[in-house]
């Protein structure tokens, strides 16, 4: 494609030029994709026919970023996810040349570093490490990282089979629980005794019932060298022995996904998530505490869940554990985020434990601390938690899950220090967020701390055997945007190093397991047998009530009106204000409709935190602009679960609707809960939502970027739904469908659990070759990640 252009620029030297003295003439040294493209469109109107169809046209499309000092212009282009190419041109000769993406962070440094010249600067590139591993190809196959890795695992197990047999066969010889040895016993010495006690053993159950327990059959295949672990009864025993037969015959894809599944191979689940207020009750809303929390509960129900039945039908009588560690804080004002173990409802055997942050001299730190100031305190942390984890399960868990960044990070450290396999889940990953968070580190650090962030981000992606991400996006973006991994390809913190290759979109340990909503809570309006009546008058006092129990402000002098709710933390990103403001200034939408807004505090002295404390007087700067108090209420407060399932079914029962107007989501669960509940959907297009909602069939993108067009098509839909009220129908079906089809979490368990065992023997049989990364790993982590933390 460079060279296409620099053949055109050649024979074009003046419109190019044209191209670059607009750009220039902005002053502004860097431009992104929306800014290049206006100046083309300018451009355009004075040389349609040159420009038409010409590859500036093409490219223009493409460019992503420019960095501009005069006489130079450097570009990053993107032809697609993780395909990037850079090129600088003069202004003078106006020829393209190809430069290496080094050359593009450097320039770019200098923006911030002008003195910083030829100094030489730490480069931090993973590829190397990476060359000798399998590395998908196609775009479309980006985040199904499991598929790819069982095809080239049964291919190396085809190709070179005795390796690999006995690599399989020292896997099984590895599986116990509680002290049990299961799958192989210790007479079982190599392959060639396996296969023949294989053929033994199948031989023997053709006989048996299919239903016979194995404690009938425990003694005989015992004395063959069969442990527990392959079945609770005879046919499970005989199906899992002859995807096995198979597997040592001709191994196929499938039939070594299906039989690695069934390797009982976890029992201890340690799950972290150090920051925010982590509880199951009054904590929703609070600084830094959301949709992580409520996902990892319902994840442990679920996960529990699916850990007893595997454990059950592979007929091993363990009890499944979980904890889910986050740090204690003693003043916990109202919560019991100070208890130490908590049991997590609707389990058997999953707590919360709570592991306190130290100073260095070993005092407690007492109060909470924002996600953005934790870091100094995390190595400790790990440290304790280790001790915790241990003494509690007895052994070492089979499997850590981290949680944005800082449990991620912790996750690296434990299971480096324990050899478990490790699982990352970012939720949100910060660099997409805040634009050119990482070129202006410098000057954000008081605040956000971004260069410990990304550290410690690039080294947890590293780190992991695998990646779960709830969205194709959240890995390699659109066509137009990219990805939040992917925006950790290359960066640069200028002072600090230059990364020139930090993740790959295409590494295989990336997967996409969407969560659910939790079924027992959030389910359809329509359902009238399990609706909570005991709750309507409680949620009658919070819509309509003068006096609704909770800090509040505005009331609806129409209140027959249906509703458009919201309901999110009170920060910039959630974008609150935005909707309030679009409503304020919409009267085609204020005659159809009254607006409930549920987040954050409506008093700013209630909030520790500043961005929330901005935004709260924002909010009321808005409604006294727009005279809302009686057309809007905005309830400051944080509601359990159970009510808030109820009140999504009753904004339903009004025929309203649910708007997420987030500058960015990341994935977006209240989303998935509005539309369990039968509600009809509004939510930004960028992020998660754009693959949750089918547009038009199960709810609508807006761009929260254009508040006007958001409005027209929420009043649109409230005109359309009135003159024919099955439109309305339609899409509260529509959104129905759609979370059952791809969003349970019941799907999510079945396929972390068996991401889980197939990466657990990954990791196994690529250990050796995996030591060289983390030795690079920790040496990053030692000489940047531990300076930069010990500085705050």
């Amino acid at each position: 494609m460079i060279e296409t252009l620099q053949t055109w620029a050649a024979a074009h030297r003046d419109t190019l030029q044209a191209f670059l003295r607009r750009c220039f003439a902005t002053q502004r040294p860097l431009m992104l994709q929306t800014d290049l493209n206006g100046i083309f469109e300018e451009l355009r109107t004075t040389a349609v026919d040159e420009l038409a169809g010409s590859p500036l046209e093409h490219g223009v499309t493409l460019l992503q970023e420019a960095v501009l000092q005069p006489p130079w212009a450097y570009f990053a282009l993107r032809e697609g996810a993780g395909a990037w190419h850079y090129l600088r041109i003069h202004l003078e000769n106006a020829i393209p040349e190809s430069i290496l993406v080094a050359e593009f962070l450097h320039f770019k440094e200098l923006l911030v570093r002008p003195d910083s010249g030829a100094k030489p600067v730490l480069e931090v590139d993973f590829a190397p490490f990476n060359r000798e591993f399998p590395r998908l190809k196609e775009i479309r196959s980006i985040g199904q990282g499991v598929l790819f890795l069982n095809r080239q695992l049964s291919s190396a197990m085809f190709q070179k089979s005795a390796e690999w047999h006995a690599k399989l066969f020292s896997f099984l010889h590895l599986h116990a629980m509680e002290g049990q040895q299961l799958m192989l016993l210790e007479h079982i010495r190599d392959v060639a005794t396996l296969r023949s006690a294989l053929r033994q053993a199948q031989a023997m159950l053709e006989k048996q019932d299919e239903e016979t327990p194995w404690s009938a059959l425990a003694e005989p295949l015992g004395r063959l060298g069969f442990a527990p672990g392959w079945g609770n009864t005879a046919g499970r025993v005989a199906d899992t022995m002859s995807l096995l037969t198979d597997i040592l015959e001709a191994p196929g894809p499938q039939a070594l996904a299906e039989f690695l599944s069934r390797i009982p191979m976890i029992s201890r689940l340690l799950i972290l998530s150090p920051h925010g207020w982590f509880a199951q009750d009054n904590v929703l809303g609070r600084p830094d505490t959301g949709g992580q929390v409520v996902y990892i509960l319902d994840q442990v129900r679920a996960l529990e869940q699916e850990m007893r039945a595997r454990l059950a039908v592979q007929g091993v009588d363990v009890e499944p554990r979980i904890l889910v560690v986050t740090r204690l804080i003693p003043e916990a004002e109202g919560t019991t985020c100070n208890q130490p173990l908590e049991k997590i409802h609707g389990c058997d055997n999953a707590a919360i434990l709570r592991v306190p942050f130290r100073q260095t001299q070993g005092e407690i730190v007492r109060h909470w601390i924002s996600r953005f100031e934790i870091w100094p305190y995390l190595e400790t942390f790990a440290s304790d938690v280790e001790r915790e984890a241990l003494a509690r399960f007895g052994g070492r868990p089979d499997l850590i899950i981290g949680n944005y960044s800082d449990g991620n990070l912790v996750a690296s450290l434990l299971s480096q220090r324990l050899g478990v396999t490790q699982c990352n889940i970012a939720h949100a990953l910060e660099q997409t967020k805040y634009l050119h968070s990482a070129l202006y580190w410098l000057d954000n650090d008081p605040t956000y701390h971004f260069a410990c962030q990304y550290t410690a981000d690039l080294i947890a992606m590293n780190s992991a055997d695998f990646i779960i991400t709830s969205t194709y996006q959240e890995i390699a973006g659109t066509k137009k945007t990219i990805g939040q991994y992917e925006s950790y390809r290359a960066f640069t913190l200028p002072g600090l190093y230059r990364v020139v290759q930090g993740i790959d979109p295409f590494d295989p340990k990336f997967n996409i397991v969407s969560p659910g909503a939790d079924a027992n809570i959030y389910f359809s309006h329509r359902d009238q047998s399990r609706r909570l009546r005991s709750l309507q008058g409680e949620i009658e006092r919070l819509l309509f009530g003068a006096e609704p129990g909770v800090p509040w402000r505005g009331h609806f002098v129409d209140p027959a009106k249906p509703l458009i709710f919201t309901m999110a933390r009170l920060d910039r990103i959630k974008n609150l204000a935005g909707l309030v403001d679009w409503f304020g200034a919409c009267a085609r939408l204020r005659k159809h409709a009254n607006l409930l807004v549920i987040g954050g505090h409506t008093d700013p002295a209630a909030s520790a935190d500043a961005e929330e404390r901005e935004q709260i007087q924002h909010l009321h700067a808005l409604m006294d602009q727009h005279g809302l108090d009686d057309q809007m209420r905005w309830l400051g407060t944080r509601l359990d679960k159970g009510l808030a399932g109820e009140l999504y079914r009753t904004v339903a029962d009004f025929r309203g609707v649910f708007v997420q107007p987030a500058l960015f989501e990341a994935f977006g669960l209240t989303l998935i809960e509005a539309m369990t509940s039968g509600l009809p959907v509004f939510a930004t297009h960028h992020g998660g939502p754009l693959e949750i909602i089918q547009h038009g069939i199960s709810g609508f993108h807006i761009d929260p970027n254009d508040g006007a067009a958001a409005t027209d098509a929420i009043a649109d839909f409230f005109e359309r739904s009135t003159a024919d009220p099955e439109i309305w129908e339609r899409l509260s079906h529509g959104a129905l469908a759609r979370v059952d089809a791809h969003y349970t979490w019941r799907r999510y368990a079945e396929r972390m659990m068996t991401l889980s065992r197939i990466y657990s023997f990954w990791k196994f049989v690529s250990n050796l070759e995996r030591e060289e990364t983390n030795r690079y790993l920790m040496m990053f982590y030692h000489l940047q990640m531990r300076p930069l933390a010990s500085a705050m």
